[in-house]
């Protein structure tokens, strides 16, 4: 059975190339010639002996994921959907800005965490994502985008594990695909640029910050346990001082001095001043000698299966008001690729119909967000705003 190269990190492809009778410096050169040249062919690597060439050729290869389709923004968010088989399909989606261009990488196909605000949770889970499958979606998007903008030097300077699945229920596959982006002779990103975000998995926290840390962005979304337990489930394992908790002991390890906290505005749900306030003491009851966290706001991209709408923008900029005047760090996430679902929160897409979604939706209990953390008042009319 031939190996997929871009299954290796640079220790995995080392001791693949020693069973041939390979030195190190031969395993170098060929994952060079893998990630930073984006070479798919053994006969393009013109500096490894032919000896080597031909053995690679009978016991190796450098496959990506087949593209399904290709969406390109009115504001130049790209969108890939790949074939990962049985059935299946990601996303990948690349962020182009003035100072960066970000690609988001999906870890798994689909996700078992289910929470009530995201798409790919609403799908369902299908299986874990290989190193191979995660590190062909940075593979295939560098070298398109180098051709696509005509330019030889590096396009993504910026990856973050915010695409489909949850990152950390996949650490096996997840490590080995961060040593890959973060190594010199590959991608060379630095560690303060590689974003993994987590629902807060806190074992998996502490594992990551022992292993390989990197920024660390954590779906908040709730500023109390009960009104959490509805929207990312996994809070009824591991609640909200168990995840601070972690944050903190992450932060000692971590390239960032702060974690940020992602936090989706859902009208009438989690946006008004109390959730506000509540935010503010939970900070501030973990407070260190200086600003450890910051907060993103992020837009819901509403979709027909969650029964929720987005805040209002007046109703977003009050809630960051509080928390910026309480001295944390908050801000207001632009939504980029609205008109192609690149969203952030929409990243399932075609998936829906190769995975059965609608007929596995109408099986699914409805889930209501209990009385208790609604609030009463909102506004000056004293109801809730719309969109």
């Amino acid at each position: 059975m031939t190996a997929n190269l871009l299954d290796f990190d640079l220790d995995g492809l080392a001791a693949f190339c020693e069973r041939f009778g390979e030195k190190r410096f031969r395993a170098t050169q060929l994952f060079r010639w893998i990630h930073q040249k984006g070479a798919a062919e053994f006969d393009e690597m013109s500096d490894l002996a032919k000896s080597l060439r031909e053995k690679l050729k009978t016991n190796a290869e450098i496959t990506a994921l087949p593209v399904l389709s290709e969406h390109i923004s009115s504001d130049g968010t790209i969108k890939w959907l790949f074939d990962v088989g049985g059935g299946n399909a990601i996303e990948t989606v690349f962020i182009p800005e003035e100072d960066r261009g970000t690609l988001c990488v999906s870890s798994q196909a689909g996700c078992a965490v289910a929470c009530r605000f995201c798409s790919t949770g609403h799908q369902g889970f299908s299986r874990n994502l290989t190193v191979a499958e995660i590190i062909s979606q940075l593979w295939f998007a560098e070298h398109f985008l180098r051709k696509h903008f005509g330019q030889s030097d590096r396009v993504i300077s910026n990856v973050v594990m915010m695409g489909m699945g949850e990152p950390l229920q996949n650490y096996s596959a997840l490590v080995p695909a961060l040593r890959v982006m973060l190594d010199d002779h590959a991608y060379g990103l630095s560690r303060r640029r590689v974003t993994v975000s987590t629902s807060g998995v806190v074992p998996m926290i502490d594992r990551l910050g022992q292993d390989c840390p990197v920024a660390l962005a954590v779906s908040l979304h709730a500023s109390n346990d009960a009104l959490r337990d509805e929207l990312v489930p996994l809070n009824k394992k591991y609640p909200i001082d168990e995840l601070m908790q972690a944050c903190k002991r992450y932060l000692e390890v971590a390239p960032r001095d702060f974690v940020t906290f992602e936090y989706c505005m859902l009208n009438g749900v989690n946006d008004t001043p109390v959730h506000a306030d509540e935010l503010v003491k939970l900070v501030h009851s973990h407070r260190t000698q200086r600003a450890w966290c910051k907060f993103n706001l992020i837009p819901f991209n509403p979709f027909p299966a969650s029964g929720l709408t987005r805040s209002s923008v007046a109703t977003t900029a009050a809630f960051a008001k509080i928390l910026n005047e309480s001295g944390i760090v908050t801000t207001i996430r632009k939504t980029r690729g609205d008109d192609i679902d690149a969203a952030c929160g929409q990243l399932v897409g075609d998936v829906r119909d190769r995975t059965d979604f609608h007929n596995r939706l109408s099986r699914r209990r409805v889930i209501t967000i209990s009385e208790e953390n609604r609030p009463t008042t909102v506004g000056k009319e004293g109801t809730v705003d719309d969109c």
